[in-house]
């Protein structure tokens, strides 16, 4: 395959795998055309669902294994017993250079482990992060946020290289040209929150070429309000904060659909507004396409010398899709290079060799 952009699958990584790793590839390439796949999984299972999309068959190379890693194996199982795991293959191919980024929708922590491994943290960073964008109430407008569940604590140069990796990520991919950087704290004030978090703050505060601007301590509502563009925490608190907001948006659906459904009489009423329904349809398919999690799809796991994306493991095709496009974006516009930038302009250096840092499971 000659094309210019190659991407590595994890085809038995997910719920739903490996269908929706094969329409997901389709899917990408009605916006990235110029893009080809190498795909690891059970040939038996892949090959007749390539055949249904006749675009793929010249471009997505099928590799075979039987093995994978389950969403039940931990992390240090995985990486001593999974180098023949489709997911370990799919790394070990951005490794050796045959494709520029990997996609998985398979188990967070065996990703996170691997992608370590194989692949090591670029210079200048001491720790790698996952980072993903939300939805915010301003149209348009999506904020990064990292760490997301790769590092339980962190220390305040940690949080600055976080910065550096979201700041670039809102600039290059987002196409923000200033991104406003906040460090999330439990307040606004200066003297808010516990020593690491202050001590960051005086690192952002005293960095000159930050690929963004730092604005200070933002607290939990500013993620949805579109405060900042960026939103640094350690590895914990953003994961707890990504799992209530998930699951803040399920109780509400839920308890919408509970709210129709709970009398004869409310049954009645939703029928009776059915016309001013039918009106308002064409705002109500905009509003579920904006907070459709499927188009947030795609965290990147920053901070390493090869590209990697982790899909939600309970997407669809569609989601997929997205999760390719992030790392294809990556790709195209030289992330890791920018990082590079990133780094020397602030002054930051070559990082010493990282300490593994515990993980958790997102």
């Amino acid at each position: 395959m000659q094309n210019d952009l190659v991407i590595s699958l994890d085809g038995m990584g997910g719920d739903h795998a490996p269908q929706i790793v094969v329409e997901g590839a389709h899917l990408s390439r009605q916006k990235y055309p110029q893009a080809s796949f190498i795909i690891f999984g059970d040939e038996n299972k892949i090959r007749p669902l390539i055949k249904k999309y006749p675009d793929l068959e010249s471009v997505m190379e099928v590799r075979h294994t039987a093995d994978r890693i389950t969403s039940e194996d931990k992390p240090s199982i995985a990486l001593r017993n999974g180098r023949n795991s489709s997911m370990r293959l799919a790394i070990d191919a951005v490794g050796r250079g045959e494709a520029q980024c990997v996609v998985s929708a398979g188990n967070t922590g065996a990703l996170m482990a691997m992608a370590k491994f194989v692949l090591k943290v670029l210079p200048g960073i001491t720790r790698p992060a996952i980072a993903t964008y939300l939805p915010t109430k301003v149209a348009g407008h999506g904020t990064v946020m990292l760490d997301l569940g790769a590092n339980v604590a962190c220390d305040p140069k940690n949080l600055l290289e976080f910065g550096v990796l979201g700041g670039v990520f809102s600039r290059d991919i987002l196409k923000i040209a200033v991104p406003r950087i906040g460090l999330l704290n439990i307040g606004s004030e200066s003297v808010k929150g516990h020593e690491t978090v202050r001590e960051a703050a005086e690192l952002f505060t005293a960095a000159s070429h930050l690929p963004g601007k730092y604005i200070g301590f933002v607290e939990g509502n500013d993620i949805g309000a579109g405060t900042v563009d960026v939103i640094v925490t350690d590895g914990f608190t953003g994961n707890v904060v990504l799992k209530a907001i998930e699951g803040t948006a399920k109780l509400l659906a839920s308890l919408v659909k509970q709210a129709f459904q709970s009398s004869l009489l409310m049954k009645i009423g939703f029928v009776l507004c059915l016309p001013g329904i039918l009106v308002a349809l064409p705002a109500f398919i905009a509003l579920k396409k904006r907070v459709d999690p499927r188009s947030y799809n795609g965290a990147g796991l920053m901070g390493l010398k090869g590209l990697c994306i982790k899909s939600h493991g309970g997407t669809d095709g569609i989601g997929f899709a997205n999760a390719i496009g992030v790392a294809a974006e990556m790709v195209l516009i030289h992330f890791n290079e920018k990082v590079a930038q990133a780094i020397e302009s602030i002054g930051m250096g070559a990082a010493p060799a990282a300490v593994e840092p515990e993980e958790i499971m997102p």
